[in-house]
């Protein structure tokens, strides 16, 4: 596995070795020691995956303290844009986001630690997007961002025009990011 830095200061690229021949490929996906020696000291707990058509807009989402949680996320089939944000209180990248196309055909990984809220928009049908997380979920804890703020000015429409985005009621609804209390 290759371990890429990112302008943000613990947000980390994953890019594993892949071995294909004429059934396919294959690759490593997770290793304990690979992620440990590269400062990922972390228990997963729990995986999740969703399923998306093209245009699917999930995010921006966290949760806060004792449920935070870290996150190493990748894309099975189809491709995303996938977006964090800096909410971690004193670091120098705080509000600064960092996007990344995640797919099926590149198979990079991003790790997302504790102190950022994420998202993706899905850029074909029928994605499989996975995530590994350091946390249980608790819908208590849930916490986020709203998608278009104008002061994060996330450039979503650069890949899909904004009349095509799907989005949850809930994440038309979640507080600007001045009006966002980080707890990290």
């Amino acid at each position: 596995m290759n371990i890429i830095k990112t302008p943000i200061e613990g947000l980390l690229i994953i890019e594993p070795k892949v071995w294909k021949d004429n059934r396919g490929y294959f690759y490593e996906s997770f290793n304990a020691k690979t992620l440990a020696e590269a400062g990922i000291n972390v228990n997963f707990v729990q995986d999740n995956q969703s399923f998306s058509q093209k245009g699917a807009l999930r995010g921006l989402h966290a949760q806060k303290a004792p449920f935070d949680q870290g996150k190493l996320v990748r894309v099975i089939q189809g491709k995303v844009m996938d977006v964090v944000v800096d909410v971690r209180k004193g670091s120098p990248t705080y509000g600064s986001h960092y996007d990344i196309e995640l797919s099926g055909e590149n198979h990079r990984q991003l790790w997302v630690p504790p102190g950022f809220v994420h998202g993706f928009l899905t850029l074909e049908d029928e994605t499989i997007f996975t995530y590994k997380v350091s946390n249980y979920y608790d819908k208590d804890s849930e916490i986020g961002v709203i998608w278009n703020d104008a002061d994060l000015n996330i450039q979503w429409s650069k890949v899909i025009p904004e009349n095509e985005f799907i989005l949850s009621d809930k994440d038309q609804v979640l507080p600007a990011f001045k009006d966002f209390n980080s707890p990290f």
